[in-house]
């Protein structure tokens, strides 16, 4: 019996990166330091400092922060521990 061949997936041969899967349900983004893993990130408002982010807890400076997409359940567990108020 023939085996049949492997083809390329479209989202390769058009140059695009590969799609990330979907979370079931409500997601919610958020923000982490590429250097420390901290969620403290903070955008940079000074002059002449366009799309700068910086760490708060290691210092780290970049445009290339780190999203994280959370479930629901993921998003509550990840204020609980801040220590935000939830309604």
């Amino acid at each position: 019996m023939p085996k049949n061949k492997l083809t390329t997936p479209d989202w390769i041969l058009k140059g695009e990166k590969k799609p990330k899967e979907k979370k079931e349900g409500k997601t919610f983004k958020i923000r982490k330091c590429p250097e420390c893993n901290s969620f403290d990130v903070v955008v940079v408002t000074e002059k002449d400092a366009v799309g700068l982010w910086r760490c708060g807890k290691c210092g780290w400076e970049g445009k290339n922060v780190v999203w994280e997409e959370l479930s629901e359940e993921e998003f509550m567990k990840y204020l609980d521990e801040k220590g935000e108020e939830v309604a």
